[in-house]
């Protein structure tokens, strides 16, 4: 799997001709005039413009709203490979939500010897005021985005879970709603699932997880950090689509044992929080007592059973990176089924042997925090200065339990839109996916992050990467 292998370009085969996933796009592709298509480009990104679908970039000087690079050719994935998916991600999202519970109650899988007891014991995402606590529906993952790498025909990876608060199904939406205003006719000759209906799926996946005293219609909330947060939008636009109620922590206080939003006519009692407001600053009360973003006695309540908050606090221990490569034993530990998804190769730098492999191997590897997101924190070998590298080594001499690295994976391609006509640009993909206590309910796609530059791995939007339209095709 290292930088050597073949590039997998999803579109085209190696003799150049079209795979049968992107025919029908291929072909109505053929009949457009070039010119018609650049203008449409420049119409989307005006029209992302006017919606405000911005995000903002913090530690910077110039820290401003960014609009993301939106490309208007699709990535198109076949029924057949889409099932395919959709069963690995079914069961990896049913194994981590019974690892959470696992991990706050009876610790079955570090007795086991499975899961080294030091993973979480010293991990700031483990929260101990979860510990023998259920929530509502026994549902901790209400909301998961699972990141997929394609490096071949049927080579789909796992390279990282999302179960704290994944973001970017808003650009799911707004893409897919672009490109059917831009080029309507398009979706008449290609059947493509949609993916519409997904801010209705969220507001009754939610409404199944409500507690027992919920109203017979339970009272859905997002709760945001505010206007300054870089997913500002997405928080407003998910609020406005499932018809919920957006609220500042300002707006919630705890009455009667109940936590209420502020209302034209008083407080009212709030059932079901889905919130947007990290573990440390949801209860200045029992984490970040200068926390001015969550609702003081909201976990008192939340303990009590009497509100869901997804997804539930504590669920950030399944996005750190150490966790992650031991996914393969925690599926089988949970399921008793073997992975139907695999990991990227990982070695753990926390040992000996992994480490001591890492360092020779540096200059090849990606190494990452295992806390890290955003693709900040990271070293990426082949593409960093020897003085880089040597920085690196440095502090993963000094604080090797902090770092995993992986190979540098050939990402597949897809083409995009340039100036000079079509180019192949590495991408990767986000499924979202909603779970209740009957359901597990996967959107069609997902998120699908693509490299701008030329030969760039790295996707995140922070770091200039844009977003296309994921198409599952409907066959």
């Amino acid at each position: 799997m290292g930088g050597s292998d073949p590039v997998f370009d999803e579109m085209h085969d190696a003799s150049g001709a079209v795979r049968p996933a992107y025919a029908g796009y291929d072909k109505w592709l053929s009949e457009q005039d070039q010119s018609l298509l650049r203008r449409k480009g420049a119409e989307a990104e005006s029209f992302f413009r006017r919606t405000g679908i911005t995000f903002n970039v913090y530690g910077e000087e110039d820290a401003e709203e960014r609009l993301i690079p939106f490309d208007m050719l699709p990535r198109v994935i076949t029924g057949a490979e889409w099932r395919r998916l959709s069963r690995g991600i079914d069961q990896r999202v049913r194994a981590l939500n019974a690892f959470i519970h696992d991990l706050y109650h009876r610790q079955e899988i570090i007795r086991s010897g499975r899961l080294p007891e030091r993973l979480f014991r010293d991990n700031d995402a483990w929260l101990p005021q979860m510990v023998g606590f259920t929530p509502p529906g026994a549902v901790y993952t209400h909301i998961v985005g699972i990141d997929l790498v394609r490096t071949g025909p049927d080579e789909f990876l796992v390279l990282e879970d999302n179960a704290r608060t994944p973001s970017g199904v808003s650009y799911m939406l707004e893409n897919r709603e672009t490109m059917m205003a831009m080029f309507p006719e398009l979706f008449s000759r290609v059947r493509v699932r949609p993916v519409s209906d997904y801010p209705r799926r969220l507001a009754r996946s939610l409404a199944a997880c409500a507690p027992d005293c919920a109203a017979q219609r339970p009272v859905v909330a997002v709760l945001t950090p505010g206007i300054y947060n870089s997913a500002y939008f997405e928080h407003a636009f998910l609020a406005d689509q499932m018809g919920a109620e957006l609220v500042e922590g300002s707006d919630l206080r705890v009455e009667n044992g109940r936590v209420c939003m502020r209302t034209t006519r008083g407080f009212k009692p709030v059932d079901v929080i889905y919130r947007r407001v990290d573990d440390e600053y949801l209860d200045p009360l029992s984490f970040n007592p200068q926390s001015m973003l969550g609702v003081p006695g909201i976990m008192d309540v939340y303990r009590a059973g009497r509100i869901t908050i997804a997804n539930a606090p504590g669920t950030g221990i399944c996005d750190d990176k150490a966790i992650y490569s031991f996914m393969p034993e925690i599926v089988e530990f949970y399921t008793g089924e073997k992975p139907l998804l695999k990991n990227v190769q990982t070695w753990r730098c926390a040992e000996k042997e992994s480490l001591a492999y890492v360092l020779d191997n540096i200059a090849d590897l990606v190494v990452k925090e295992v806390h890290g997101s955003g693709g900040y924190g990271m070293l990426i070998g082949p593409t960093s200065s020897k003085r880089e590298i040597s920085r690196f080594v440095k502090k993963l001499k000094a604080r090797p339990e902090n770092y995993i690295a992986q190979p540098t994976l050939a990402l597949s391609t897809v083409p995009v839109f340039t100036k000079a006509g079509l180019a192949p640009r590495h991408v990767d993909l986000r499924p979202f996916v909603l779970v209740s206590p009957d359901s597990i309910d996967i959107t069609p796609g997902g998120l699908t992050r693509v490299a701008m530059k030329r030969g760039s791995l790295v996707v995140n939007s922070s770091q200039g990467g844009g977003t296309k339209d994921s198409w599952v095709l409907d066959d």
